[in-house]
C-alpha cells in the first residue's frame, strides 16, 4: 500500500466528521436522544471515521505515530464497539463525541493533511 492513500484517508475522515457535526448542528441533546434517524446518520459517520483510522493504523502506522495528538486508536476502538455491539451503543458517548471529539478532529486534520509532501 503506497503512502499516497494517506491524504484520501484524512479527507474521508474530515468529510465524515463535518457530516456528523452538521447532522446535530443546533440540536439539543434531548432531541438527539429521541431522534433515531439522526442517531443512525451520526453513527454511520463515526463508523466511517473509524474505518479510515483503522486503515491508516494498519498501512501507515508510522504516519499515525507522527501525529499522536489525534486519537487514531480510540477512533478505531469506537468503530469496533459500534459495529460489533450495535444495539448496545451508548448514545451519550455518541453525543459527546459530536460535541467535543469531532470538532477537535476537524480542527486538527487540515494541518496534518497539508503537512503531507
Amino acid at each position: 500500500m503506497s503512502a499516497n492513500r494517506v491524504p484520501d484517508y484524512l479527507d474521508h475522515m474530515l468529510e465524515s466528521a463535518h457530516q456528523a457535526c452538521a447532522y446535530v448542528e443546533g440540536m439539543l441533546k434531548e432531541v438527539f436522544l429521541e431522534d433515531k434517524r439522526t442517531q443512525q446518520a451520526v453513527i454511520l459517520n463515526l463508523i466511517l471515521i473509524g474505518e479510515e483510522a483503522t486503515k491508516l493504523l494498519k498501512d501507515h502506522e508510522g504516519f499515525a505515530d507522527q501525529h499522536p495528538q489525534v486519537p487514531w486508536r480510540s477512533m478505531k476502538g469506537m468503530r469496533n464497539r459500534i459495529a460489533h455491539g450495535y444495539f448496545e451503543i451508548n448514545l451519550e458517548t455518541v453525543w459527546e463525541t459530536t460535541q467535543t471529539a469531532l470538532p477537535s478532529l476537524i480542527a486538527q486534520l487540515p494541518a496534518i493533511r497539508n503537512s503531507i509532501r
